[in-house]
């Protein structure tokens, strides 16, 4: 009897040699499928500033964070441009939390650009002015970057012609292929500016980033920002703008008298210009939430003195919009108080561009609630100097 159990013993240690070493065999192969999370520092390489995006090949790969670029430009206390800066020179802060910052572009990095020109009516007479203004805007780029040009035109729409979004050249760096495409900007009876502004993000911008570029992107739109026929809201450009971390530079310029001459004019006249149905039903929640949603369905309807009104106040909230979408993206407003001035402000819109730092991190709030949160943008170790930067951004929701 010990014999046989002895010998049983023998055979069961035998059996469990050849099953672990089995299982060490066939432990390489599940090693490379162990889970990983992109935007997880490692432990063990905490002061590589690309940890958040770099996985093994072969791993699978948990998605918990998107990066977050923002947008810095730091000036003087004369508000002259600092370059040169470091990494170590900026903190960001995330709702009051330092984030750990693991992407940063110079100023010298290249940028993409989507170069948004009103064509609409208000400035069909300076069209040639336009295209002068754009072309030079192009020539004081730097080699390297990346353009696209976005317009608007009329399309029929049974039978009746409406303003639509021209996406007349794709991002490129070819200056003969701009200066072409700028040659062959159309006009339009409106402008559905707000359209165009969700529009780029989604089409131009649809790609990620390349490495090089990473927080490196920006609408710069000459425009009066008065939309007339967008089936967008504010709020739908406000948003894409703060998702896509775009930075929007506005030259706004002065088409009051011209926009407030053609509202006054009859409907059966070719030069007038007129509000969509959509447009109006904003206007009036906003400015007259009292009168009736009839009352403001039909423009032609209405009298000299509500267009008037609805002119002068639609212009003035075209400003304020404007300043808030460049605020809230690190952009910046410039206003041309002609076309004729245009030239010199995109001349400020290029050299504002030149001066941009782009900071990224992976958010440590890893909560997908759809909340705001707010970007803090510190400086360290540098004397009389003020930073420009994103104000936040909405978290993704599940």
């Amino acid at each position: 009897m010990r014999v046989a159990i002895h010998t049983l013993i023998i055979a069961l240690s035998v059996s469990l040699a050849f099953a672990v070493a089995a299982a060490n065999h066939e432990s390489p192969q599940n090693s490379n499928q162990r889970p990983r999370t992109v935007g997880q520092s490692n432990s063990n390489n905490s002061q590589n500033t690309n940890s958040g995006e770099e996985v093994d090949e072969g791993d699978v790969v948990r998605v918990e964070t998107q990066l977050v670029s923002v947008p810095a430009v730091v000036t003087d206390r004369n508000g002259h441009p600092i370059t040169g800066l470091r990494l170590d020179n900026f903190t960001v802060l995330e709702d009051g939390q330092p984030q750990r910052l693991s992407n940063f572009a110079t100023t010298e990095t290249p940028f993409e650009i989507a170069l948004v020109l009103d064509t609409s009516g208000s400035t069909r007479d300076d069209l040639g002015l336009i295209r002068d203004a754009a072309k030079a805007f192009v020539r004081a780029l730097r080699t390297g970057d990346r353009v696209a040009i976005v317009a608007f035109k009329n399309k029929n729409d049974n039978g009746v012609p409406k303003a639509a979004v021209d996406f007349i050249c794709p991002l490129t760096d070819n200056r003969e292929v701009l200066n072409e495409s700028i040659d062959d900007l159309a006009t339009s009876n409106g402008t559905p500016f707000y359209d165009a502004i969700g529009q780029v993000v989604s089409r131009v911008f649809h790609e990620p980033p390349r490495e090089e570029v990473r927080g490196r992107r920006a609408i710069v739109a000459l425009t009066d920002g008065v939309d007339s026929s967008s089936d967008s809201t504010f709020e739908d450009a406000r948003a894409s703008l703060s998702r896509a971390g775009v930075a929007s530079y506005f030259i706004q310029v002065s088409t009051e008298d011209y926009v407030e001459d053609r509202l006054l004019k009859d409907c059966e006249d070719d030069g007038r210009l007129t509000l969509s149905e959509k447009q109006l039903e904003r206007f009036r929640k906003l400015f007259v939430p009292q009168l009736q949603k009839e009352d403001y369905q039909d423009f032609c309807r209405l009298g000299q003195f509500e267009r008037m009104d609805i002119s002068r106040r639609l212009y003035n909230l075209a400003r304020l919009e404007m300043n808030e979408m460049a605020r809230g993206s690190g952009g910046k407003n410039f206003s041309a108080a002609t076309l004729q001035d245009a030239r010199a402000a995109f001349a400020a819109v290029a050299n504002e561009i030149g001066t941009q730092y782009s900071l990224g991190y992976y958010p440590s709030n890893k909560t997908r609630d759809g909340q705001f949160r707010k970007i803090t943008v510190q400086l360290r170790g540098v004397k009389d100097a003020q930073v420009r930067a994103r104000e936040g951004y909405y978290a993704p929701k599940r």
